[in-house]
C-alpha cells in the first residue's frame, strides 16, 4: 500500500497493490547471471544445492559433520560453490526476530507477534521490521531468513497464530509483502511461509485440508500472490499438511500450477522442516529439501540424483530448481561482498516499542476508564507475571532478547513433540507501570489465591488484572478459556471492585464471560522485548492506543466454521481430513455470511481521540478508486484506521476488505483519504477458464471503523471483467 501525503492539502493517497521497487542489485539480470552461472556448473555442483542439512539435528548435541565447524547452529546450510562464486547458504529462523542457538548469549531483537504487527495495520513500519531483521541477520553472516508466516487465522485455537498476521488475504498479504522487502533490502533473501492451509498444529503431519480450489484462491493463496507480487520473495516454504489428497510440499496444482505458472512466481520454493516424502517431489514443484536429515532418507540427494541418472527426472527441471535459487542469490544480492554494520541494538528497541505501541488494541473503555489518572491513588496489580516480565510464543519464532530470558516455565512435554516452555522477557509491567505513576501506591498480587487477590482489590482504587495465556507450534489450545482458573480470578475481582481493568497477554483471542464486569480490557497480544513500556504508556495515556484487530474476536468457538477442534478425537499420527467449508469466507466474511455478531470484530480497536467519517465519494470506477475524509474529533492527537468493504457485488453477497489507511490527526485535524481497491477483491476466480471474473452490476462499498461498524456506503455500476491468474 503506497501512501502519499500531499503538500498543503491534508490529502492521503493510497494506492493497494501498487508495483513496488525490485530488490534487485543495479544493473544485474538476475534471470541471465542464473542461466549463464546454471550452464557452466557440474551435475555434483547442481545436486549439492538442492537440500539444506541442519547444523545440529532437532534432540540431539552433535553437529552434522558435513557442515564447516565456522557455521552456526542455524536452522540450515547449503554447500556454495566458490569456483564459480555462489555463496553458502545459513538460514536463520526470523519469523518474530533473529533466532539461532549457539549459546546463551545468542541474543537478538525479540519483536511483538505476527497478530501484534498485523493489528498495527501500518505497512511502512512493517518495512522497518524487515529491514531490523535483515540488519541483524546479516551481521551473524546469514543470508535467508526464515520468517514470513502469513497463513489466514482460520481456527482461534491453533497454536501457531501468534506468529501469522491476520485473517484477512489483504492485509495479511501487505504486511508480509513489506516485511519481505525490508529484509531483502539488506542484501538478505526472504523466506515466504507456509503453503498453504497451515492452519492448526493437531496432527498436522497427517491433516488432509479440504477445500474448493477457487475459495483458496480467493483466500488463503490470494495473501501469497499479493505479498510474491509485492516483494518478490527469493523463496517461499511448503507446508506440513496435505491439501485436496496431496502433500503441500509435493502438491503440484499448488506448488507448479498456481504459484509458478499462474502467480509468476519466480523464485523457489523450499520444504519445510520433515516434509517430504519421495524425490517425486521434485516433479511437482519442490525445488529444494530443507532440513534432510530429518526425513526417512535426504530425498533430493541420492534419491533424487539417482532418478535423474536413471531418466525419470528431466535435465531440465534440475536446472530449473538450481536456476530459481541462483536467480534468488544475484537478485537479492547475497553473492555481492557487503560488509555488515554493527547492529544498532538501541535503534533497534526503538522499533520493536514502537510495533508494541501501534499493536495494542483497547477492546473497550466503558465511562473513560482509560487513561489512569496521575497522581496518588492505590492501584492493585494482580497476575500475568506482571512482576517478572511479558509473555512470548514457543516454537521456531522464539528469539532470545537483548536482556536475556526474565524466567522459562515448562508447561507440557509430549515423546513426539517435545516440550513446551513459556519464556518470559525482561520487560515488567508492574515496573514499567512505578515508573509512570510515580505518585501511586502500587500493590501487586500473583493470583495464586484468590481470597487474597480479592483481599487486595478490596482497598484499591483501581484494579489492573494482567491475564495470559501461552500459546506454541507443535500445540493447540482445548478451546478459548483462560487457563489456571484466570476467568474465574477475574470474576471475583471483579465483584469485589467494579474498576476493574483488564490487560490480555495472549497469542489468540480468549473467551471473555467476565467482559460486562470490566471497565476497560486492552489486547497486549505477545508484545515483545519492551512490551511492559507499551502497555503502561497505552494504561496512562502516554500513548493513544491506535491498534486495532487483525482477526476477529468470537464469543466463543460455537460463532466459528470449526467448534471441535478437527484431530483432537483421534491419536498422533491418525490421517485425518479437514474440510473447510467455509471456503474463503474465513474471520469477518464468515461472521458476515452467517449474520453472526463477534465479541469484537475484525478492525475493532478504540482511541481516546475521536474521529469523525465524511464526503465518500466514488473517485474513478474504472480504476475502483474511492475517496473520503477523516476528522479528528476529538482533544487530542491520535490516529485512525478507517477501512473499506465491499458488502454487495452484483446482487451477491459478498464481504471483503478492499483497502486501509492509518493516519495520524491532531485535534481538530482532517485528511482526504484515496484508496484504490485491487480488482481481485471484488471478483470471484473461475477454476474452469483460470481467471477472476467480475459480473457487470452494482457494487456497494462501505466505509467503517471495522467489519462490524460501518457508516457510510456507496454504489458504484461496473462492467464485467476477466483478467489475470
Amino acid at each position: 500500500m503506497h501512501q502519499e501525503i500531499l503538500a498543503n492539502t491534508g490529502e492521503v493517497s493510497t494506492a493497494v497493490l501498487m508495483p513496488s521497487s525490485s530488490s534487485v542489485a543495479a544493473g544485474r539480470d538476475p534471470d541471465a547471471l542464473a542461466r549463464d552461472t546454471e550452464a557452466r556448473m557440474t551435475d555434483d555442483e547442481r545436486f549439492s544445492m538442492l537440500y539444506s542439512l541442519m547444523v545440529r539435528v532437532f534432540g540431539t548435541s552433535a553437529r552434522e559433520p558435513r557442515v564447516p565447524a565456522d557455521v552456526p547452529a542455524v536452522a540450515g546450510y547449503v554447500k556454495g560453490v566458490p569456483r564459480l562464486g555462489i555463496p553458502p547458504l545459513k538460514l536463520a529462523d526470523a519469523s518474530l526476530g533473529l533466532r539461532h542457538t549457539d549459546g546463551p548469549d545468542d541474543c537478538a531483537t525479540a519483536l511483538p507477534a505476527g497478530l501484534a504487527i498485523g493489528a498495527t495495520f501500518n505497512p511502512s513500519l512493517a518495512r522497518t521490521i524487515g529491514n531490523l531483521i535483515g540488519k541483524e541477520a546479516r551481521a551473524r553472516d546469514f543470508n535467508v531468513a526464515l520468517g514470513g508466516g502469513i497463513n489466514l487465522v482460520r481456527d482461534v485455537r491453533n497454536g501457531r497464530n501468534f506468529e501469522y498476521i491476520s485473517e484477512d488475504p489483504l492485509l495479511s498479504g501487505l504486511i508480509g509483502a513489506e516485511i519481505v522487502s525490508g529484509t531483502q533490502e539488506e542484501g538478505v533473501i526472504a523466506v515466504l511461509k507456509h503453503v498453504s492451509l497451515n492452519a492448526s498444529e493437531t496432527n498436522k503431519f497427517f491433516l488432509d485440508a479440504i477445500i474448493d480450489p477457487a475459495a483458496h484462491r480467493e483466500s488463503d493463496l490470494l495473501a501469497f500472490q499479493i505479498a510474491i507480487e509485492k516483494s518478490q520473495p527469493g523463496a517461499l516454504m511448503g507446508a506440513y499438511n496435505l491439501v485436496n489428497g496431496a502433500y503441500a510440499c509435493g502438491n503440484r496444482a499448488i506448488l507448479q500450477e498456481t504459484i509458478k505458472d499462474a502467480m509468476g512466481f519466480k523464485g523457489w520454493v523450499m520444504s519445510d522442516w520433515l516434509a517430504v516424502y519421495g524425490w517425486e517431489f521434485a516433479l511437482s514443484g519442490l525445488d529444494q529439501h530443507a532440513g534432510a536429515q530429518l526425513d526417512k532418507q535426504e530425498w533430493f540427494n541420492g534419491p533424487l540424483r539417482q532418478a535423474y541418472e536413471q531418466g525419470k527426472v528431466p535435465k531440465e527441471r534440475i536446472s530449473d530448481m538450481v536456476r530459481r535459487m541462483l536467480r534468488s542469490y544475484y537478485a537479492i544480492g547475497i553473492d555481492q561482498q557487503r560488509a555488515a554494520a554493527p547492529v544498532d541494538f538501541a535503534a533497534h528497541n526503538a522499533v520493536a516499542l514502537q510495533a508494541a505501541r501501534e499493536g495494542i488494541v483497547l477492546l473497550k473503555n466503558e465511562g473513560q476508564a482509560l487513561p489512569l489518572a496521575a497522581g496518588r491513588q492505590r492501584i492493585a496489580i494482580i497476575g500475568g507475571y506482571a512482576q517478572t516480565g511479558v509473555l512470548s510464543g514457543d516454537g521456531s519464532s522464539q528469539v532470545m532478547p537483548t536482556s536475556g530470558y526474565a524466567a522459562q516455565v515448562p508447561l507440557r512435554s509430549h515423546p513426539l513433540l517435545g516440550t513446551t516452555v513459556m519464556r518470559l522477557f525482561g520487560s515488567s509491567p508492574l515496573a514499567a507501570l512505578r515508573k509512570q505513576l510515580p505518585e501511586a501506591i502500587i500493590e501487586f498480587d500473583c493470583g495464586a489465591h484468590i481470597a487474597d487477590a480479592v483481599a487486595m482489590a478490596k482497598r484499591a482504587d483501581i484494579v489492573v488484572m494482567f491475564a495470559y495465556r501461552h500459546e506454541a507450534e507443535r500445540f493447540d489450545s482445548p478451546d478459548m478459556t483462560l487457563p489456571f482458573g484466570q476467568d474465574a480470578l477475574i470474576e471475583a475481582v471483579a465483584n469485589e471492585n467494579r474498576n476493574l481493568i483488564v490487560v490480555l497477554q495472549t497469542g489468540n483471542p480468549v473467551a471473555m464471560p467476565w467482559r460486562d464486569k470490566a471497565r476497560a480490557i486492552v489486547q497486549a497480544w505477545f508484545p515483545g522485548q519492551l512490551g511492559a513500556q507499551a502497555i503502561a504508556e497505552v494504561l496512562t495515556g502516554k500513548i493513544n492506543p491506535s491498534g486495532r484487530l487483525p482477526i476477529s474476536f468470537p464469543f466463543d468457538v460455537g460463532q466459528t466454521p470449526h467448534p471441535t477442534l478437527p484431530g483432537s478425537d483421534v491419536e498422533l499420527g491418525t490421517p485425518i481430513k479437514v474440510h473447510y467449508h467455509e471456503g474463503a469466507e474465513v474471520g469477518y466474511r464468515w461472521f458476515a455470511k452467517t449474520g453472526r455478531q463477534p465479541l469484537f470484530g475484525f478492525g475493532h480497536g478504540l482511541s481516546y481521540a475521536t474521529f469523525a467519517y465524511r464526503d465518500l465519494e466514488v473517485v474513478d470506477a474504472e480504476s475502483l478508486t474511492v475517496a473520503f475524509t477523516v476528522t479528528n474529533t476529538g482533544a487530542r492527537q491520535g490516529d485512525d484506521v478507517p477501512q473499506v468493504y465491499l458488502t454487495d457485488a452484483a446482487g451477491d453477497w459478498r464481504m471483503r476488505l478492499l483497502g486501509f489507511e492509518r493516519v495520524s490527526l491532531r485535534p481538530g485535524e482532517s485528511a482526504r483519504v484515496r484508496i484504490t481497491a485491487d480488482p481481485r477483491l471484488l471478483a470471484c476466480f473461475q477454476s474452469e477458464l483460470g481467471c477472476w471474473r467480475m459480473e457487470a452490476g452494482q457494487y456497494r462499498i462501505a466505509l467503517g471503523r471495522s467489519a462490524q461498524d460501518l457508516e457510510l456506503s456507496i454504489e458504484l455500476c461496473l462492467e464485467e471483467r476477466e483478467f489475470g491468474r
